[in-house]
């Protein structure tokens, strides 16, 4: 088989275009955290509000080609902070999105804020405008580890942030929160889940810090927790979460039922997602059977150059690659997916997957089930020995 063709003429009649999603990226925020490894950038005196939108629906213009009649089943506002620009900037994006792609009927829309940037007024204009979700980044209620964090906020504004949150109309919100914090105790750790859990949030994203490379952190790393606290921080964590009724459906969400995150859910299965913004990225399928993923821009200052192309780099995923890059996706999910959305995500057929899954299955990594793709519960705690069975 040639590496570089995009699908096997015994895929292409089962190739289906995805359902299609669309990231927004705001690179600002008020400052930048030490752990933080995304593409931030502390905010000046004023925000050039007006010129990123132009820049943002320019740059969707420019990606109209791969929508191929589709409409955006999600819109996700990452950053930075989102929830610095004004519910009349964030009333442009989406206004331009709906007019430019078009929005299936139950579209949702979720906006990143974080607790320090809340006002009631400015949220109750968010959820007029369509957002209908957010994701309230509180990462800890507690003083110290908030400080160690960078955050901006403190527990109360934290709890007010979720209040505000319902008064403002939003019956769907994220709570995310992060653990093995520094010098972080397993009481600690269920104190910050207790709380999020008496806010009473639809959904809670709950990760482990990682030190990841160019952040202050990696270059100044601070004390973490042992590994047997973060295993038994991992392990009562899950119980308390499950206890409340939040089911873990990926590797660090938890949701109450029929509330998991539709759009992070189309990610994880290999959906299709235009990506705009300073340094946003996308993944994007063609009917003859190209898959690709591109990026933008990095730096805000280029982005708002007019002169200059948004997109910074294409790459066309190979048929070697599709099986990592499809599995490195769905085996997040504790559910897995049915083994045919291999076929329909890829154009791929199944038995190219044959010999890998039979390793994987020997270690005991991934489920024999042959109709569906999903990794045993010693596969979910070693996923990166499982995904190794699929390298290209």
């Amino acid at each position: 088989m040639n590496a570089a063709s995009p699908v096997p003429a015994s895929g292409r009649n089962r190739f289906e275009l995805p359902p299609l999603a669309a990231y927004v990226h705001i690179p600002w925020c008020v400052r930048k955290c030490p752990y933080c490894d995304f593409n931030s950038h502390a905010a000046g005196p004023e925000l050039p509000e007006e010129a990123y939108v132009a820049s943002l629906l320019a740059d969707l213009r420019d990606d109209l080609e791969h929508v191929q009649g589709r409409r955006l089943s999600s819109i996700f506002f990452g950053g930075g902070t989102p929830s610095l620009f004004s519910a009349k900037a964030l009333a442009a994006i989406v206004e331009g999105l709906e007019r430019l792609v078009g929005f299936a009927d139950d579209i949702e829309i979720t906006l990143e804020a974080n607790p320090g940037t809340f006002e009631q007024a400015k949220f109750r204009d968010y959820r007029q405008l369509g957002i209908n979700r957010l994701s309230i980044g509180v990462q800890s209620f507690q003083a110290s580890k908030l400080k160690a964090l960078g955050r901006i906020h403190d527990g109360d504004e934290a709890i007010r942030a979720a209040d505000m949150a319902r008064d403002a109309g939003f019956d769907n919100f994220n709570l995310d929160l992060m653990h093995g914090l520094p010098d972080q105790s397993l009481e600690d750790a269920l104190s910050d889940l207790r709380i999020a859990i008496a806010q009473q949030p639809t959904h809670v994203s709950w990760y482990q810090l990682t030190l990841e490379p160019n952040t202050v952190f990696w270059s100044q790393p601070p004390q973490l927790p042992e590994d047997d606290i973060l295993w038994d921080i991992q392990e009562a964590g899950q119980t308390l979460l499950a206890e409340h009724g939040y089911h873990q459906y990926e590797t660090s969400a938890y949701a109450k039922p029929g509330r998991q995150a539709r759009h992070n859910l189309n990610y994880w299965t290999f959906g299709d997602f235009l990506g705009v913004g300073a340094g946003a990225h996308a993944k994007l399928s063609h009917t003859d059977g190209r898959i690709l993923r591109s990026w933008k821009t990095r730096l805000p200052k280029d982005y708002l150059d007019r002169a200059k192309a948004f997109r910074a780099g294409e790459k066309q995923l190979t048929t070697d690659e599709l099986p990592f890059e499809f599995l490195m996706n769905v085996l997040r999910l504790t559910d897995g997916v049915p083994a045919m959305l291999f076929t329909q995500r890829t154009g791929l057929a199944l038995d190219m997957l044959a010999e890998p899954r039979r390793v994987a299955e020997a270690r005991g990594l991934l489920s024999p089930d042959p109709s569906r793709l999903v990794a045993t519960a010693k596969g979910q705690l070693f996923l990166n020995d499982l995904l190794q069975s699929f390298l290209p």
